[in-house]
C-alpha cells in the first residue's frame, strides 16, 4: 500500500473514532473514561491507560459516577459513567507526564 494512503486512512479512521465517541457522549450524557479519552483524540489503547489513572483520581475528586453496562463482542461488563463535568472535575487532578497525555487532559477539562 502507498504510504500516503496509509496515512490518510489512519487519519480519517482516528477522526471517525473521536466524533463516534463524542456523539454517544452527547447523546446519551453520560459515558465510560475511556470512551471520554477517545473522545479526547486518544487511541484506544492510550485511552484505557489515561482511564485508568483517571479512575485511581476519581475518588480523590470525590466523583462517584453512575453504574452501567458495556458491550463488546456479545459479552456484558459491569462499568462506570460518568457526565462531561465529573470527568473534567477528576481531569483537573489528573497530572501526566506523556504530552499527549497532557493535551487530551486539558481537553478533559474544558469539555464540561
Amino acid at each position: 500500500m502507498i504510504a500516503a494512503n496509509r496515512t490518510r486512512r489512519a487519519t480519517l479512521k482516528a477522526r471517525a473514532r473521536q466524533t463516534r465517541a463524542a456523539a454517544k457522549i452527547r447523546r446519551q450524557g453520560n459515558g465510560t473514561l475511556a470512551t471520554h479519552c477517545i473522545a479526547a483524540g486518544l487511541t484506544p489503547t492510550e485511552a484505557r491507560t489515561v482511564a485508568g489513572s483517571l479512575r485511581k483520581n476519581a475518588s480523590k475528586a470525590g466523583v462517584t459516577g453512575r453504574a452501567g453496562t458495556s458491550y463488546r463482542k456479545g459479552r456484558a461488563r459491569a462499568c462506570t459513567r460518568y457526565t462531561p463535568a465529573e470527568v473534567a472535575a477528576i481531569a483537573v487532578i489528573y497530572r501526566p507526564r506523556k504530552p499527549a497525555y497532557r493535551t487530551a487532559a486539558a481537553r478533559l477539562a474544558l469539555a464540561a
